[in-house]
């Protein structure tokens, strides 16, 4: 989705009336169930054949050096968040991620920093805002995204303009070549968890929901989320 697409939508999420049988963190769900469907329709046509495709023809060592290099390059925009979110010990270890990884991992791609017990700390500007105290806001599935809510839909162009540094590639088939490699190599490490899914989840878009939800929580409260209040988010340290 366009970062202007994505900036209406939430201004029409703002405004939107939700019926009286309406989850509260979900009030637009029949919409998001559209989407939802349209995303996994154009999943099971094009991204999961090809990342299966992918993990068939490609050896794990080599899979798992295209995962350290993104992961290499997600550090480097999770030291900038943890700055701003002044968490000094976690932005050093994403500092000393970047540099031992860069300099001895072969550009990224030998994780030597794991190897030396440098914890990772994954951070992105949905997470700052939620730490300054914005609540998650609504759910709402993307079209192409895939789940996210209010203030992370508000957060993603930062991160996928000012967090990414591939966008800076000026040469423009190398640029999407990384891009298509990354998006592909994503889904390849998420085939396991989605066949579970088929395997256990009566309703796969509640199951995706919540577990988003959860899992956003989680990461914002860096794993001790209070206590949850019905109608609202409280910022970290209240």
């Amino acid at each position: 989705m366009p970062h202007g697409a994505a900036l209406l939508l939430c201004a029409a999420l703002a405004g939107c009336a939700t019926g009286p049988n309406a989850n509260p963190k979900d009030p637009i769900e029949p919409f998001n169930r559209g989407v939802y469907e349209f995303n996994d329709a154009l999943d099971r046509a094009v991204l999961k054949p090809v990342a299966t495709a992918y993990k068939d023809v490609t050896p794990e060592l080599v899979r798992r050096g295209v995962g350290n290099f993104f992961n290499n390059i997600e550090d480097v925009w999770s030291f900038v968040n943890n700055v701003l979110q002044f968490k000094g010990e976690a932005a050093a270890s994403s500092f000393m991620r970047v540099c031992v990884n860069t300099f001895f991992g072969l550009g990224g791609v030998l994780d030597v920093a794991s190897e030396m017990q440098i914890e990772r700390y994954s951070e992105d500007f949905g997470q700052t805002l939620g730490r300054w105290g914005v609540g998650a806001g609504p759910y709402v599935v993307l079209p192409f995204f895939g789940p996210s809510t209010l203030r992370d839909t508000v957060a993603l162009p930062v991160d996928k303009t000012a967090g990414d540094p591939v966008t800076k590639i000026e040469d423009i088939p190398v640029r999407n070549t990384l891009w298509t490699l990354r998006l592909v190599d994503n889904r390849a490490q998420l085939l396991r968890a989605g066949e579970v899914l088929e395997e256990v989840a009566l309703d796969k878009y509640t199951f995706i929901r919540d577990s988003y939800l959860q899992r956003r929580r989680n990461a914002v409260f860096d794993g001790n989320p209070p206590e949850e209040e019905p109608d609202a988010e409280p910022a970290p340290g209240q």
